[in-house]
């Protein structure tokens, strides 16, 4: 039976339940508000279809002081490009998409400048060679849909389409979004809502809806000192015209101003622009695992297999692995800066979301977990508030370690 947890932690009451075996997942969750920075989070795991933790706390908004309450949401970046995906993989399902067709049967205009034998699975997994425009974007450019699909269906790739992985961290949303939109006719947040997210009666939306603004945690942005590590992806960055540079210099001011803004978090923004909390993520998962969504065994099981890993990623400048609009484990301890790392399990499959938020599942262990926090941390993967809980969760399910570079 769960215990109800009520505890003091710096930034206020973390609440909540928790099963007697997950305690060190408690443990680790208030040693983040004490010891990493914590400010407001929250984080749900279910096992074989069963809550076994559900836990929120701090505080949600320092400026006016309002405490994180159990039904509070917040912008889990590009935790979204899962759910972004998944819409794609239930067209799939369903016989309106096929993910190894040619993406211009469904967007003609998407064949020019070399794209032309590009096909859906290349935009899933990251190697259709379009992770950045070169074309200098309007400062909302990210609100503005057909602006942004317009541009990505006349840009010439980086690199030929499928033979290199490099991390599409906002054209993603925008390039399977619209081949969502064009399978279903509906947009994608239409899609996710009507489809996914409203028959699993989760919390999670792509463009919110206004009446859900009070509920919202603020985001508390991620800026970079001068004390930081010098990461490979920050050296890339500083290179004029490199999909790195591009990235972080020319996708409009959304990511620094507009995410907390109402406008911004109403847009389409199928790569980033996600607002739930920690049982809206681990909810999404168990309703993909648990057989809710109507995804069959094999294709569960192909959502953790890598279409594409790269030792160097043309982005991120780290070794990442992919699966069909999936992160998988990644583990860059001993090979990179920093260490941007996420160590699940080998058949563990989710994403990770700017400044450490996750949401993933493990079919082997019939677990989804899901983390969501207000104040962003360092790195590109997760930092050590969320691996901690992920490593406090397999330890529970009595896993030994992960030194080989998952939970094995």
């Amino acid at each position: 039976m769960s215990t109800q947890v009520r505890i003091q932690v710096p930034t206020g009451i973390v609440e909540g339940t928790c099963l007697p075996e997950f305690a060190g997942v408690l443990d680790a969750f208030t040693h983040n508000f004490a010891e990493h920075g914590e400010v407001g989070a929250s984080v749900s795991i279910s096992v074989g279809g069963e809550t076994v933790v559900d836990l929120w706390g701090g505080t949600a908004d320092p400026a006016t002081e309002r405490a994180w309450q159990e039904d509070t949401v917040c912008t889990v970046f590009s935790c979204t490009k899962a759910a972004t995906a998944l819409c794609a993989h239930l067209l799939t399902a369903r016989g309106e998409l096929d993910l190894d067709a040619l993406a211009s049967e469904l967007w003609p205009e998407f064949a020019s400048a070399g794209k032309e034998h590009a096909t859906t699975r290349m935009l899933l997994d990251h190697t259709v060679g379009l992770p950045a425009i070169r074309e200098q974007l309007k400062p909302h450019c990210m609100l503005d849909w057909d602006y942004m699909t317009d541009l990505l269906a006349k840009e010439e790739p980086f690199w030929e389409p499928g033979t290199r992985c490099g991390y599409h961290a906002i054209t993603f949303g925008f390039l399977v979004g619209e081949m969502v939109r064009r399978a279903s006719g509906r947009s994608l947040s239409t899609y996710f809502q009507e489809e996914i997210a409203g028959p699993l009666g989760i919390d999670y939306w792509i463009g919110l809806p206004e009446q859900q603004e009070p509920r919202v945690a603020p985001s508390i942005l991620y800026r970079a000192g001068k004390d930081d590590l010098r990461t490979p992806f920050m050296a890339a960055a500083t290179t004029r015209g490199t999909p790195a540079n591009l990235f972080i210099f020319n996708h409009g001011d959304w990511m620094h101003s507009g995410v907390n803004t109402r406008a911004g978090r109403a847009a389409e923004i199928g790569a980033a622009g996600g607002v739930t909390n920690a049982r809206g993520l681990a909810g999404l998962f168990a309703g993909v695992i648990g057989g809710r969504l109507g995804f069959s065994a094999e294709a569960v099981a192909s959502f953790g297999q890598a279409s594409a890993a790269t030792h160097q990623d043309a982005t991120l400048m780290v070794p990442t692995r992919f699966g069909p609009g999936f992160m998988l484990s990644m583990d860059n301890r001993r090979r990179v800066v920093g260490g941007d790392s996420v160590i699940m399990g080998p058949q563990a499959f989710g994403h990770v979301g700017a400044g450490g938020s996750l949401g993933f599942a493990d079919p082997a262990e019939g677990l989804a977990f899901g983390y969501a926090m207000n104040r962003q941390g360092p790195g590109v993967f997760l930092n050590e508030r969320g691996q901690s809980l992920v490593d406090a969760t397999y330890r529970a399910l009595g896993r030994s370690g992960n030194a080989a570079g998952f939970w094995a």
